[in-house]
């Protein structure tokens, strides 16, 4: 991992564990509802990541665009499927999107280059 797939997953990790750490119980409910909002259910995951993506770029979250990329790549999302979603996105939420696009496929292109190396994502 290098770049800024690399920074944002310490930068996430370090920041979610002090967070967590502050026993703040509805912060952790918060946190836990967020994680199991994406599980299998009448839709799969994967799915379900994928309108997390396209809600993220909507919303011009770049760290929750990273993020969903990153949990998309995991669950086997194809380069097609990707950017059709992007195509969704950019549908729904016009062109002021476009900027989130570029740094959303500089970071896919981090994670297939990590993919391909074989390491963690």
């Amino acid at each position: 991992m290098s770049g800024r797939l690399q920074a944002f997953q310490e930068f996430r990790q370090k920041m979610n564990e002090k967070i967590l750490s502050r026993e703040n119980l509805p912060i952790k409910r918060f946190f836990a509802l967020d994680s199991q909002a994406y599980q299998d259910g009448a839709l799969p995951a994967k799915t379900k990541e994928l309108l997390g993506l396209v809600a993220s770029m909507v919303l011009r979250c770049d760290d929750c665009i990273s993020y969903h990329l990153i949990q998309c790549a995991k669950l086997g999302v194809t380069d097609e499927e990707f950017f059709e979603t992007f195509n969704v996105a950019l549908v729904v939420g016009g062109s002021i999107l476009i900027p989130h696009l570029r740094r959303a496929v500089e970071m896919f292109e981090e994670i297939r280059e990590a993919q391909h190396r074989g390491g963690p994502l």
